[in-house]
């Protein structure tokens, strides 16, 4: 089985993006062909800095490592090294309906942000997601639950190019965590945790302080009444109930059974020293990694090497059953 994901190098990687996506990719590692991607073209959707993006990837790269991304066990690279990529999405977007785009929720959300400029990659950005993924012919995508509607287009656009021009994608699946697939905000959790809220403070950054997370968690908004367990009118206290079961990889009805009777302050001390304790080898790994920003090339590098050699031929025979360029 072939598993391949993305992960954009916009902002720094908060707790959802760890739980939700990072886990995955490690565990991905043992079962099956591991492609793992930092999307650097897709960061260039929204407003964005050239120097900071550049040392952004090298960021999310040596987070990736730190949680435990081995090269020698999967193939990790940097999108904008494999033109393979922006060449397939442009194909893709013969069999791709202008009306699919415009319900992508992702889309709505963010162009209401961007006030002077709603970019035209913005839009056709689950199109080269697709690309992506289909270029590597991969089964399975892990990724959070935010992605499920890409996903879905991602499926329909391989099944429509199949019906047209003869089999030549896989249709992925996606692979969603049962625990931890949408971590929300801590000061806001109807909203999802996210490197671009308006406060940080809702925010478990990956690389945060002990001190900060002990203060994040001590401030998170819980709910009227009392009781630790998950209900429609307990989203924080739901919430932090899924965070501390994602990190300890327990059910959800465990941690209600262990805290029945608990306080939130106590709940929330033991989320915090919980998450600590969880982060704690990643960030310590993640220094040593990251001062040494040739390794860190050389890997991503190497890695384009190789995906290059798995998107060429398929990219090859896209071009050729559209009947774009010279014959094969």
């Amino acid at each position: 089985m072939r598993i391949f994901s993305g992960i954009q190098p916009t902002g720094r990687k908060h707790l959802g993006n760890y739980i939700g996506a990072i886990v995955q990719y490690v565990a991905g590692q043992d079962r099956g062909e591991a492609i793992y991607c930092v999307v650097d073209l897709h960061a260039t959707t929204v407003a964005f800095a050239p120097a900071e993006l550049r040392e952004l990837t090298y960021d999310t790269a040596a987070i990736l490592l730190a949680a435990g991304l081995d090269p020698t066990r999967c193939l990790l690279f940097r999108q904008s090294d494999v033109p393979e990529h922006s060449e397939l999405a442009w194909l893709l977007t013969s069999v791709t309906a202008y009306g699919d785009l415009q319900r992508m929720t992702q889309f709505k959300e963010k162009s209401a942000k961007q006030r002077e400029l709603v970019t035209a990659g913005l839009f056709l950005y689950p199109v080269l997601m697709a690309a992506d993924v289909l270029a590597y012919q991969a089964d399975e995508v892990p990724v959070g639950d935010d992605q499920r509607q890409h996903l879905e287009l991602m499926r329909d656009i391989a099944i429509r190019f199949n019906s047209r021009f003869g089999e030549q994608f896989v249709v992925p699946d996606a692979r969603i965590p049962e625990v931890g697939a949408r971590i929300m905000d801590l000061q806001d959790p109807t909203s999802k945790m996210s490197s671009t809220a308006a406060s940080e403070e809702g925010v478990i950054y990956v690389l945060d302080a002990t001190a900060q997370i002990e203060r994040k968690f001590k401030r998170a908004v819980t709910d009227s009444g009392e009781g630790v367990y998950r209900a429609p009118d307990k989203p924080g206290i739901t919430n932090l109930i899924d965070i501390l079961a994602a990190v300890r990889a327990a059910s959800p009805v465990e941690i209600e059974r262990e805290f029945s009777g608990a306080g939130y302050g106590q709940f929330k001390g033991a989320v915090a020293s919980a998450v600590i304790d969880y982060l704690a080898p990643v960030k310590q790994r993640y220094a040593e990694l990251r001062g040494d920003q040739a390794a860190l090339e050389a890997v991503l590098s190497e890695g384009a090497a190789r995906a290059r050699a798995i998107a060429g031929p398929t990219l090859a025979k896209v071009r050729d059953a559209m009947g774009v360029g010279a014959p094969r």
